[in-house]
């Protein structure tokens, strides 16, 4: 069985659940790995057969995305010329976590795509919904990279076909303390906005982790350091809590540490609003910025946070065998034909 396991590289997520995920695929065949995307900051520790640019995402400094800098970054043709590129028919599956090259090469060359990413639970009508809809984030979430038939992963199963989230094996094995400090990630922040703002908790030490700097500083109570994912992961399990966007990696293995969380979604990225109000009913404090509008919130969290009770399973090989199961229906043999 050939397979082809796409991931957007927009960020760490998708990365980072493809150290596990790739690893219990290639014992149940020969696999191929795509990326497309430009944001991510992790080395993968297997081969990968295709990179592209993609049609990725780039983070801007003051909260948000920069929607403008995306799309020219994005060059169409060149997206165009990448899809054609991707050979989808020679493989017997085509699992998709939300990249784009792959899923239309696959929609234009009429080759079924099993879509396996968080992207497909928070567009599930059983998931929870911000109060503001966002049309346009909406429709982009639904047609950026189409696929056939699609599985989810959330951080509660909320439909029958939306699964825990997969903690990697690295996070599953950390050893868990308390040192005191919070750990920070928040890329769509520039560090001089997030130095002036988390340096007024005088009383707290904040391990900011940063896409913008690659020295390490420290000013007062604020460390800044490169993103680092071995040190990043240390970190959040040395903290007294974290406090990140509104993705859902980082998140969800901070539940699975059983830290306390605080959230702040990104502006103009609606998957990050559907994240957060999911969380906000499991009880995770969300705030809209870091404005100082909203430094009462956080000081309640640090003072007086708790931590959100979560039940993450290592599950991933049996949620893999449940979809090959399904979807692999190899031709018979010219044996097998022939007996019949």
């Amino acid at each position: 069985m050939k397979i082809l396991y796409a991931i957007q590289g927009t960020g760490n997520g998708h990365l980072s659940r493809s150290m596990d995920i790739v690893p219990l695929l290639q014992k149940m065949g020969e696999v191929d790995v795509l990326v497309s995307g430009t944001q991510g900051d992790l080395t993968l520790p297997f081969p990968v057969k295709y990179t592209f640019n993609g049609f990725g995402f780039i983070f801007g400094k003051s909260g948000g995305v920069d929607l403008w800098k995306s799309f020219y970054k994005s060059r169409f043709r060149n997206f165009l010329k990448e899809i054609n590129k991707v050979p989808v028919e020679e493989y017997d599956l085509v699992i998709n976590d939300f990249e784009p090259v792959s899923s239309w090469a696959c929609y234009l060359k009429n080759k079924p795509c099993i879509g396996l990413s968080h992207q497909a639970a928070v567009l599930s009508g059983h998931s929870p919904k911000p109060e503001d809809s966002d049309m346009v984030g909406k429709l982009i979430l639904k047609n950026y990279a189409p696929v056939t038939v699609q599985y989810g992963f959330h951080f509660k199963s909320f439909d029958d076909n939306i699964f825990t989230p997969v903690i990697r094996k690295q996070v599953r094995e950390q050893k868990i303390g308390f040192k005191g400090h919070y750990t920070v990630y928040l890329p769509a922040y520039d560090d001089k906005r997030l130095i002036k703002r988390l340096s007024e908790f005088k009383d707290v030490e904040w391990d900011v982790f940063s896409k913008h700097n690659k020295k390490v500083l420290k000013y007062k109570n604020v460390y800044i350091q490169p993103i680092d994912n071995e040190k990043f992961i240390k970190s959040m399990a040395q903290s007294a809590g974290v406090l990140c966007g509104a993705g859902f990696e980082t998140p969800a293995e901070a539940l699975f540490m059983r830290k306390k969380l605080l959230v702040i979604p990104m502006k103009s990225q609606y998957e990050q609003h559907l994240n957060a109000a999911a969380l906000k009913t499991m009880g995770v404090p969300v705030i809209k910025s870091l404005k100082p509008k909203h430094d009462e919130i956080i000081l309640n969290w640090i003072e007086k946070g708790k931590v959100v009770e979560v039940d993450y399973p290592d599950n991933t090989q049996e949620i893999l065998e449940f979809v090959i199961n399904k979807h692999y229906h190899p031709a018979p043999s010219l044996f097998e034909t022939a007996k019949v």
